[in-house]
């Protein structure tokens, strides 16, 4: 009963944490640290929720959840009072679902993706302007990639004629960021998750904070190539041109409604935290994510 309790407590303060995190902006000094600190929040929150519906119901063979589960698989014959059976179905179905959302959210994605490569490869053309990148000729601002094993980096023909040199640098920095640090893989439990407690507010504004998180570091991998001012002024023409829908699957670079946040934290950089703190969260955010596992491998 202890672990289920535990396990309980676990699941309310990650949820509680994350609600709260939602309203602080001392995450978009320290970005990176932020988005380690969220997805710490989010697999905790998942594994302390189902464990403690499974730590209940096998709580009676004093033998941990993990090994518990074992040896109800070879003793399901064995009765059991109603609670701890319907606890049981819980933990399992939820551990499924959960499951079942991350798998289905990630092939829906991938598919997105193949397809969305096909279409470049037919309508998409190299620009000895801009090596490396797909140029689709539309006449409206777009920039985003595409990630995966062959990720792609495309802008539209109307990009071209918005931007000036140093701010369409910027722009591809911003989007090399993106591609290099995998930031969809972040994004996809959280994507998931909005799926599957579409009603939850918290979960809808983790979902948009950590998009935002996001932006704002690939935006700091970006100044480090270029002006950080460039990169704002093009970010505010993409605002009042005539954009381009980023496709499903894709980052683009000035996709979600906090473009402004954005401009203001590169025109007007706040100092990062320092280098203790964000050592603290970094490590704090492990410990966190090791703590529902452990208490899964207890033994009762």
């Amino acid at each position: 009963m202890i672990a289920a309790a535990t396990l309980a407590a676990l699941a309310t303060v990650c949820a509680v944490g994350a609600w709260r995190l939602t309203s602080h902006r001392w995450t978009w000094r320290a970005p990176r640290a932020a988005i380690l600190l969220w997805q710490s929040l989010g697999v905790t929150w998942g594994l302390a929720s189902v464990g403690a519906l499974l730590a209940f119901a096998l709580q009676p063979f004093g033998r941990g959840i993990v090994h518990g589960l074992a040896y109800i698989g070879h003793h399901w014959r064995e009765p059991h009072d109603l609670p701890r059976i319907v606890s049981l179905v819980a933990g399992l179905a939820l551990l499924a679902a959960l499951s079942t959302v991350l798998m289905w959210a990630g092939v829906e994605t991938l598919r997105a993706r193949r397809r969305h490569r096909m279409l470049l490869a037919l309508i998409a053309r190299e620009e000895p302007g801009v090596p490396g990148v797909r140029v689709l000729d539309h006449p409206g601002a777009a920039a985003y990639c595409v990630p995966g094993l062959r990720s792609q980096v495309v802008i539209s023909a109307g990009t071209l004629r918005l931007l000036s040199p140093d701010e369409l640098t910027a722009v591809l920095a911003h989007e090399s960021a993106h591609v290099r640090e995998r930031h969809d893989l972040v994004l996809l439990p959280f994507a998931a998750l909005s799926r599957i407690l579409p009603w939850s507010k918290t979960v809808h504004e983790a979902h948009a904070s950590v998009a935002l998180l996001i932006e704002m570091a690939a935006d700091d991998r970006a100044r480090r190539q270029c002006s950080p001012k460039r990169l704002a002024t093009a970010l505010l023409r993409f605002g009042t041109a005539a954009a381009y829908a980023t496709p499903y699957g894709a980052l683009g670079a000035s996709t979600g409604e906090n473009v402004m946040a954005r401009v203001n934290r590169l025109v007007k950089p706040r100092a990062e935290l320092p280098a203790h703190a964000r050592f603290a969260i970094v490590a704090g955010s492990a410990l966190l994510t090791a703590s529902a596992p452990l208490l899964w491998l207890l033994p009762g």
